[in-house]
């Protein structure tokens, strides 16, 4: 794969795990309102958002495991970047809204 194939993909892991990461708090200042059907339909909209992302990242993933070469590409790097980080942000969101109802 050439660097702006990578790229583009990088690009639309950005796109899918920003879109989650909006999700994700939205999700809690829906449970800081007590609106907890909301907060969990945007929690699940996030991983679905998440899922697309995970899509993205596979292709790249199958193709270099095939040996195809991968170029190096800054914008994948982030893309990757954002991923975890949103991964983790969606446990943080899942736990602080449980203790929202408990709350």
């Amino acid at each position: 794969m050439n660097r702006e194939e990578v790229q583009l993909i990088g690009f639309e892991i950005v796109a899918f795990a920003g879109d989650a990461r909006s999700k994700f708090l939205e999700a809690l200042t829906a449970a800081q309102n007590k609106d907890f059907d909301k907060a969990e339909a945007l929690i699940e909209e996030g991983k679905s958002l998440i899922a697309d992302a995970h899509k993205a990242q596979t292709s790249l993933l199958a193709k270099e495991a095939q040996g195809e070469d991968i170029a190096y590409s800054v914008t994948m790097m982030h893309g990757q970047d954002h991923l975890m980080t949103t991964i983790l942000l969606k446990d943080v969101m899942s736990h602080l809204i449980e203790l929202y109802k408990r709350g």
